[in-house]
């Protein structure tokens, strides 16, 4: 018997609403990787797209549990001398919510081009609204 191995295009990709209102960051994340790269399928292939798209809301109202709140701190470098600009949980939580919830999802993707590709179909709002109505997005409990 020969082994499967998936195509692009052949698996369809479904969209997938979360909704991210008191919701643990790190557990929240780890599913949405999980689902960005398919592993939740029986057609996974490590080397095919075979994710869905993930539509994640009220990612303003995630939490993180002990004193990551105050403790956690995210590093951005302009790259020129003195450039370097830390911002804490809280902070970068008021700037960009959105933000948050990406680079928690980003860390756990494989970092080449088929996970900056799979990255792309992750879609994060602050809000309870979104534009993707349309396509009819399936709520996903975690």
């Amino acid at each position: 018997m020969k082994t499967y191995s998936a195509h692009p295009g052949e698996v369809p990709q479904n969209w997938l609403l979360v909704d991210a209102e008191g919701q643990t960051l790190g557990h929240m994340a780890s599913a949405i990787a999980t689902r960005l790269r398919g592993k939740h399928k029986a057609e996974y292939t490590p080397h095919v797209d075979t994710g869905d798209f993930v539509v994640v809301i009220n990612a303003d109202k995630v939490r993180v549990t002990g004193r990551k709140a105050t403790g956690k701190i995210y590093h951005t470098h302009s790259g020129y001398p003195g450039g370097l600009k830390s911002l804490t949980f809280e902070q970068l939580l008021e700037k960009s919510p959105e933000r948050v919830v990406r680079l928690a999802v980003r860390g756990m993707m494989p970092r080449n081009r088929l996970g900056r590709a799979m990255l792309k179909k992750l879609k994060v709002y602050a809000g309870g609204e979104h534009p993707h109505s349309a396509q009819q997005p399936q709520t996903l409990e975690l």
